[in-house]
Protein backbone atom coordinates (compact mmCIF):
# COMPACT_ATOMS: atom_id res chain seq x y z
CA UNK A 1 0.00 0.00 0.00
CA UNK A 2 1.22 3.47 -0.77
CA UNK A 3 2.49 5.52 2.14
CA UNK A 4 4.15 8.89 2.61
CA UNK A 5 6.04 9.51 5.83
CA UNK A 6 5.81 12.97 7.37
CA UNK A 7 8.55 14.52 9.51
CA UNK A 8 6.01 14.69 12.34
CA UNK A 9 6.29 10.89 12.55
CA UNK A 10 2.70 10.55 11.35
CA UNK A 11 2.34 8.07 8.50
CA UNK A 12 -0.30 9.04 5.95
CA UNK A 13 -1.85 6.47 3.69
CA UNK A 14 -2.44 8.48 0.49
CA UNK A 15 -5.08 5.97 -0.68
CA UNK A 16 -7.40 7.47 1.96
CA UNK A 17 -7.55 10.98 0.56
CA UNK A 18 -7.65 13.14 -2.54
CA UNK A 19 -5.96 16.41 -3.29
CA UNK A 20 -8.91 18.53 -4.43
CA UNK A 21 -7.14 21.36 -6.16
CA UNK A 22 -8.21 24.63 -7.65
CA UNK A 23 -6.35 26.98 -10.00
CA UNK A 24 -5.04 24.58 -12.63
CA UNK A 25 -4.34 21.74 -10.18
CA UNK A 26 -6.23 18.62 -11.18
CA UNK A 27 -7.81 16.21 -8.68
CA UNK A 28 -5.39 13.51 -7.56
CA UNK A 29 -6.53 10.07 -6.45
CA UNK A 30 -4.13 7.46 -5.20
CA UNK A 31 -6.81 4.95 -4.32
CA UNK A 32 -6.87 1.65 -6.12
CA UNK A 33 -10.24 0.51 -7.40
CA UNK A 34 -10.35 -2.21 -4.73
CA UNK A 35 -9.65 0.24 -1.93
CA UNK A 36 -12.26 2.67 -3.24
CA UNK A 37 -14.94 0.00 -2.97
CA UNK A 38 -13.93 -0.69 0.63
CA UNK A 39 -14.42 2.89 1.77
CA UNK A 40 -17.83 4.36 2.48
CA UNK A 41 -16.53 7.92 2.28
CA UNK A 42 -13.47 9.55 0.79
CA UNK A 43 -12.47 12.75 2.63
CA UNK A 44 -10.76 15.57 0.83
CA UNK A 45 -7.86 17.94 1.41
CA UNK A 46 -8.45 21.26 -0.27
CA UNK A 47 -5.53 23.12 -1.85
CA UNK A 48 -5.93 26.67 -3.10
CA UNK A 49 -3.63 29.56 -4.01
CA UNK A 50 -2.43 31.92 -1.30
CA UNK A 51 -4.34 35.18 -1.07
CA UNK A 52 -1.06 37.10 -1.18
CA UNK A 53 -0.25 38.14 -4.78
CA UNK A 54 2.88 36.66 -6.37
CA UNK A 55 3.54 34.37 -3.42
CA UNK A 56 4.53 30.84 -4.49
CA UNK A 57 2.42 29.03 -1.94
CA UNK A 58 -0.70 26.92 -1.89
CA UNK A 59 -2.94 27.18 1.14
CA UNK A 60 -4.23 23.83 2.38
CA UNK A 61 -7.29 23.97 4.57
CA UNK A 62 -7.87 21.65 7.49
CA UNK A 63 -9.75 18.46 6.83
CA UNK A 64 -10.60 15.29 8.65
CA UNK A 65 -9.02 12.16 7.25
CA UNK A 66 -10.71 8.89 7.97
CA UNK A 67 -13.18 6.38 6.61
CA UNK A 68 -15.64 3.74 7.62
CA UNK A 69 -14.73 0.18 6.74
CA UNK A 70 -16.48 -3.12 7.35
CA UNK A 71 -17.05 -3.71 11.07
CA UNK A 72 -15.14 -6.98 11.12
CA UNK A 73 -11.99 -5.07 10.22
CA UNK A 74 -12.41 -2.43 12.92
CA UNK A 75 -12.60 1.34 12.54
CA UNK A 76 -10.00 3.80 11.31
CA UNK A 77 -9.74 6.84 13.62
CA UNK A 78 -10.45 10.25 12.14
CA UNK A 79 -7.38 12.52 11.99
CA UNK A 80 -7.78 16.28 11.77
CA UNK A 81 -5.07 18.43 10.22
CA UNK A 82 -4.65 22.11 10.99
CA UNK A 83 -4.32 24.55 8.13
CA UNK A 84 -0.87 24.52 6.59
CA UNK A 85 0.89 26.15 3.65
CA UNK A 86 2.09 24.06 0.72
CA UNK A 87 4.88 25.78 -1.21
CA UNK A 88 4.79 25.72 -4.99
CA UNK A 89 7.90 23.94 -6.32
CA UNK A 90 6.68 23.66 -9.90
CA UNK A 91 9.52 25.87 -11.13
CA UNK A 92 11.87 22.91 -10.61
CA UNK A 93 10.25 21.20 -13.60
CA UNK A 94 12.12 23.27 -16.17
CA UNK A 95 12.30 22.73 -19.91
CA UNK A 96 15.42 21.64 -21.78
CA UNK A 97 17.15 19.95 -18.84
CA UNK A 98 16.91 16.33 -20.01
CA UNK A 99 20.48 16.21 -21.29
CA UNK A 100 21.93 17.83 -18.17
CA UNK A 101 19.83 15.56 -15.96
CA UNK A 102 21.44 12.66 -17.80
CA UNK A 103 24.87 14.00 -16.82
CA UNK A 104 23.74 14.35 -13.21
CA UNK A 105 22.35 10.81 -13.03
CA UNK A 106 25.45 9.37 -14.70
CA UNK A 107 27.65 11.05 -12.09
CA UNK A 108 26.00 8.95 -9.40
CA UNK A 109 27.32 5.67 -10.81
CA UNK A 110 24.11 3.83 -9.95
CA UNK A 111 24.00 0.02 -10.13
CA UNK A 112 21.05 -2.36 -9.82
CA UNK A 113 21.80 -2.89 -6.12
CA UNK A 114 22.41 0.77 -5.20
CA UNK A 115 20.49 2.43 -2.39
CA UNK A 116 19.67 5.91 -3.70
CA UNK A 117 18.32 9.05 -2.04
CA UNK A 118 17.06 12.07 -3.99
CA UNK A 119 16.56 15.39 -2.20
CA UNK A 120 14.37 18.29 -3.36
CA UNK A 121 14.20 17.24 -6.99
CA UNK A 122 11.75 17.87 -9.76
CA UNK A 123 9.20 15.23 -10.68
CA UNK A 124 10.84 15.11 -14.12
CA UNK A 125 14.20 14.15 -12.59
CA UNK A 126 12.61 11.27 -10.67
CA UNK A 127 10.92 10.09 -13.88
CA UNK A 128 14.23 10.09 -15.74
CA UNK A 129 16.04 8.37 -12.88
CA UNK A 130 13.46 5.59 -12.64
CA UNK A 131 13.40 5.10 -16.42
CA UNK A 132 17.16 5.01 -17.01
CA UNK A 133 18.83 3.79 -13.82
CA UNK A 134 17.18 0.84 -12.06
CA UNK A 135 18.39 0.50 -8.48
CA UNK A 136 17.75 -1.60 -5.40
CA UNK A 137 16.16 1.18 -3.33
CA UNK A 138 15.00 4.72 -4.14
CA UNK A 139 13.93 7.30 -1.56
CA UNK A 140 12.63 10.79 -2.39
CA UNK A 141 12.94 13.43 0.33
CA UNK A 142 10.97 16.58 -0.33
CA UNK A 143 9.27 19.40 1.53
CA UNK A 144 6.22 19.27 -0.74
CA UNK A 145 3.56 16.75 0.22
CA UNK A 146 1.89 17.39 -3.14
CA UNK A 147 5.06 16.50 -5.08
CA UNK A 148 5.50 13.34 -3.03
CA UNK A 149 1.89 12.32 -3.65
CA UNK A 150 2.30 12.74 -7.40
CA UNK A 151 5.44 10.58 -7.38
CA UNK A 152 3.82 7.99 -5.12
CA UNK A 153 0.76 7.76 -7.33
CA UNK A 154 2.98 7.12 -10.35
CA UNK A 155 5.48 4.65 -8.91
CA UNK A 156 3.78 3.08 -5.87
CA UNK A 157 6.28 0.87 -4.02
CA UNK A 158 9.12 1.53 -6.49
CA UNK A 159 9.83 4.87 -4.78
CA UNK A 160 9.76 5.51 -1.04
CA UNK A 161 8.76 9.02 0.03
CA UNK A 162 9.58 11.05 3.13
CA UNK A 163 8.39 14.60 3.82
CA UNK A 164 10.62 16.91 5.83
CA UNK A 165 14.07 18.47 6.04
CA UNK A 166 16.96 16.27 4.99
CA UNK A 167 18.86 16.82 8.25
CA UNK A 168 15.97 15.17 10.12
CA UNK A 169 16.03 12.00 8.02
CA UNK A 170 15.36 8.93 10.22
CA UNK A 171 18.31 6.68 10.99
CA UNK A 172 16.56 3.64 9.50
CA UNK A 173 17.55 4.82 6.01
CA UNK A 174 21.27 4.16 6.17
CA UNK A 175 24.05 2.62 4.08
CA UNK A 176 23.14 4.82 1.12
CA UNK A 177 25.26 4.40 -2.01
CA UNK A 178 24.18 7.49 -3.96
CA UNK A 179 22.67 10.79 -2.81
CA UNK A 180 21.41 13.45 -5.23
CA UNK A 181 21.16 16.94 -3.76
CA UNK A 182 19.30 18.09 -6.84
CA UNK A 183 18.48 21.60 -5.63
CA UNK A 184 20.77 22.41 -2.71
CA UNK A 185 19.75 26.12 -2.53
CA UNK A 186 16.33 25.03 -1.27
CA UNK A 187 17.81 23.45 1.85
CA UNK A 188 17.80 25.84 4.85
CA UNK A 189 20.61 24.01 6.65
CA UNK A 190 24.29 24.88 6.24
CA UNK A 191 26.32 22.72 3.87
CA UNK A 192 28.42 21.41 6.78
CA UNK A 193 25.25 20.25 8.54
CA UNK A 194 23.92 18.53 5.43
CA UNK A 195 27.17 16.69 4.78
CA UNK A 196 27.47 15.79 8.45
CA UNK A 197 24.04 14.21 8.33
CA UNK A 198 24.81 12.34 5.13
CA UNK A 199 28.06 11.03 6.60
CA UNK A 200 25.95 9.11 9.11
CA UNK A 201 23.79 7.63 6.36
CA UNK A 202 26.29 6.86 3.59
CA UNK A 203 28.16 3.63 3.01
CA UNK A 204 31.95 3.76 2.43
CA UNK A 205 32.61 4.96 -1.12
CA UNK A 206 29.14 6.47 -1.50
CA UNK A 207 28.68 9.37 -3.89
CA UNK A 208 26.93 12.65 -3.13
CA UNK A 209 25.96 14.56 -6.28
CA UNK A 210 25.21 18.27 -5.88
CA UNK A 211 23.70 19.85 -8.97
CA UNK A 212 21.75 22.54 -10.72
CA UNK A 213 20.81 21.49 -14.28
CA UNK A 214 20.77 25.12 -15.48
CA UNK A 215 23.65 26.56 -13.46
CA UNK A 216 24.22 29.73 -11.48
CA UNK A 217 22.74 32.13 -14.05
CA UNK A 218 19.36 30.41 -13.87
CA UNK A 219 19.64 30.10 -10.09
CA UNK A 220 19.97 33.87 -9.71
CA UNK A 221 16.94 34.37 -11.92
CA UNK A 222 14.98 31.88 -9.83
CA UNK A 223 16.14 33.56 -6.63
CA UNK A 224 14.64 36.84 -7.78
CA UNK A 225 11.28 35.17 -8.43
CA UNK A 226 11.18 32.70 -5.52
CA UNK A 227 12.97 34.39 -2.64
CA UNK A 228 10.95 32.46 -0.07
CA UNK A 229 12.05 29.11 -1.50
CA UNK A 230 15.70 29.67 -2.42
CA UNK A 231 17.46 30.17 0.88
CA UNK A 232 21.10 29.14 0.32
CA UNK A 233 23.86 29.09 -2.29
CA UNK A 234 25.66 26.71 -4.60
CA UNK A 235 29.14 26.38 -3.05
CA UNK A 236 32.28 27.36 -4.93
CA UNK A 237 35.00 24.73 -5.26
CA UNK A 238 37.14 25.93 -2.35
CA UNK A 239 34.21 26.20 0.06
CA UNK A 240 32.97 22.78 -0.99
CA UNK A 241 36.37 21.15 -0.49
CA UNK A 242 36.66 22.63 2.99
CA UNK A 243 33.16 21.54 4.06
CA UNK A 244 33.62 18.09 2.50
CA UNK A 245 36.94 17.41 4.24
CA UNK A 246 35.40 18.10 7.64
CA UNK A 247 32.91 15.25 7.10
CA UNK A 248 35.24 12.71 5.43
CA UNK A 249 34.14 13.50 1.87
CA UNK A 250 36.44 14.09 -1.08
CA UNK A 251 35.51 16.23 -4.08
CA UNK A 252 36.15 14.03 -7.13
CA UNK A 253 34.46 16.16 -9.81
CA UNK A 254 33.51 19.81 -10.01
CA UNK A 255 31.86 21.65 -12.90
CA UNK A 256 30.69 25.24 -12.48
CA UNK A 257 29.58 26.61 -15.82
CA UNK A 258 27.04 29.43 -16.41
CA UNK A 259 24.46 26.90 -17.60
CA UNK A 260 25.35 23.84 -15.53
CA UNK A 261 26.56 23.02 -12.02
CA UNK A 262 27.79 19.62 -10.88
CA UNK A 263 29.85 18.58 -7.87
CA UNK A 264 30.52 14.95 -6.99
CA UNK A 265 31.71 13.99 -3.53
CA UNK A 266 32.88 10.54 -2.46
CA UNK A 267 32.58 9.37 1.13
CA UNK A 268 35.94 8.26 2.53
CA UNK A 269 34.74 7.54 6.05
CA UNK A 270 32.74 4.73 7.58
CA UNK A 271 29.16 4.49 8.84
CA UNK A 272 30.53 4.35 12.39
CA UNK A 273 32.46 7.64 12.09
Amino acid sequence: MNSITLHSSLVLQPPSFFFSCRSQLKPLSILSSTEIRRFHAIPRLSISPSSTPKTPFLCCHSSSIGAAIPSEEGAIPVLTFEDFVEKDWSFLDSEDVHQNNTRIISAGGITETSKVLVSMSSEEFVDQLVDTSPCGFLLLVHESLFTLALVKEKYDDRVKCWQGELIHLPDKWASLDVVFLYFLPALPSKLEQVLGKLARHCSPGARVVISHPQGREKLEQQRGEYQELIVSELPDEMSLQKAAALQSFEVVEFVDEPGFYLAVLQFAGSTES
